[in-house]
């Protein structure tokens, strides 16, 4: 008997972009009269865009997988293929047992049913039977939390009930294939905590996981090995470690161009025994303290140290400038290993402009050159310490 549960062989997805080439009128009458006089005026160009090109990979019962890679890589329509939400342009995927899924907030839910009736539907159309979905009922609605709300239609639910019920309705329903997408980022980190670990507890159980997340620590954490998708290609499967390791050195997360504001680029990186956060910006008045504030969050986004020339009681430029540069070297304290987040804000000393929380990540690396020690027992920190013995 087969030892695979995901096969997946020349998998392409490939949409239709239109552009219109009429350009924008200020008036609906401008719009007609234009349209009156050339009929072909609001003609369209289109262009194919693939999603995802020639994927290839196998993933084997009781694997834990993390998909990996920025945003735009494709990971939310493979999953969605994998799902049978929507079908492949080309190639083919072979699935060995059951799934379940939750892949954004809505899906698979009947908006005018009720909580109690939507687990029923979603059980009956996994091919479960009555007694099977009765059997998790209790724990489905212990776990959701939305017991007071179960008779409610769910369209009344907020953002985070839908998706507590639904992570629980796809958790407890005994599926044999398992896939998460980034939905889970809905939740209060509470309730993020415990999906983790009932998806370690499912993992543990012999299912078959495939999980997406920019949580670089839960990936870590669930996953044993990854599947790393740039630009719609398979760049790489493999160990967790390594394939986290390749997607942060082609610059995976560790630069950050906003979108908005003064900050034109914000980067964050391990120099030695260093830190290094790099900026630069733009204001329409000139500043004297142009004060970028950091913090460095740890993996699971508990912030470890921050810093910014406010704090630091830096001196005011002695001439105000109104674009720049800023390098801030941090060498202490030393971080052990790990993968960190960073937040950043950007302001005069007196009020902020804007702020960008946990915008990118970076992964440290023998930056306290000594053996690694777990975090979770010691902390993220390695502290300068005088010992005397007597």
């Amino acid at each position: 008997m087969s030892d695979i549960a995901i096969r997946v062989r020349g998998l392409s997805k490939s949409y239709t972009i239109r552009h219109q080439n009429t350009p924008t009128e200020s008036t609906l009458a401008e719009t007609m009269l234009k349209r009156l006089r050339n009929p072909l005026s609001g003609s369209s160009s289109s262009e194919t865009f693939w999603a995802l090109k020639d994927i290839d990979f196998e993933i084997k019962k009781g694997d834990v997988v993390g998909v990996i890679g920025r945003n735009g890589a494709g990971k939310s329509t493979l999953l969605k293929i994998l799902s049978r939400i929507t079908e492949p342009t080309t190639g083919r995927i072979e699935l060995f047992g059951r799934i379940g899924s939750l892949l954004e907030v809505g899906t698979g839910f009947h908006p005018e049913l009720t909580g109690r009736e939507n687990i029923f539907l979603n059980g009956a159309i996994l091919g479960m039977t009555r007694a099977e979905i009765k059997k998790q009922f209790d724990g489905i609605v212990d776990f959701s939390g939305v017991e007071k709300f179960l008779d409610t239609p769910v369209k009344r639910y907020s953002s985070g009930m839908y998706v507590r019920l639904a992570f629980a309705v796809a958790a407890h329903l005994e599926t044999e294939i398992l896939i998460i997408d980034e939905v889970l980022a809905v939740g209060d980190s509470e309730f993020q905590s415990r999906c983790l670990g009932k998806m370690k507890e499912v993992a543990d159980g012999g299912r078959t996981v495939l999980f997406v997340s920019h949580n670089a620590s839960a990936i870590q954490s669930l996953c044993s090995q990854c599947v790393y998708l740039a630009e719609g290609h398979v760049r790489g499967i493999g160990g967790t470690s390594d394939m986290l390791k390749l997607y942060l050195a082609v610059g995976g997360d560790n630069k950050f161009v906003p979108t908005r504001g003064p900050l034109s680029r914000i980067s964050a990186r391990q120099s030695g025994k260093k830190i290094v956060v790099d900026a630069e910006w733009q204001h329409t008045e000139a500043l004297r303290i142009p004060n970028l504030g950091f913090v460095i969050h740890d993996s699971m986004g508990a912030p470890v140290v921050g810093a910014s020339p406010a704090i630091s009681a830096i001196n005011p430029l002695s001439n105000p400038i109104i674009s720049g540069r800023i390098t801030a070297n941090l060498t202490s304290p030393l971080l052990l290993d790990g993968l960190y987040h960073l937040s950043v804000w950007f302001g005069d000393g007196h009020h902020d402009f804007v702020s960008f929380p946990k915008c990118l990540s970076f992964e440290v690396r023998g930056m306290a050159g000594i053996r690694q020690y777990p975090t979770s027992v010691v902390g993220h920190v390695f502290p300068e310490c005088d010992w005397q013995f007597n």
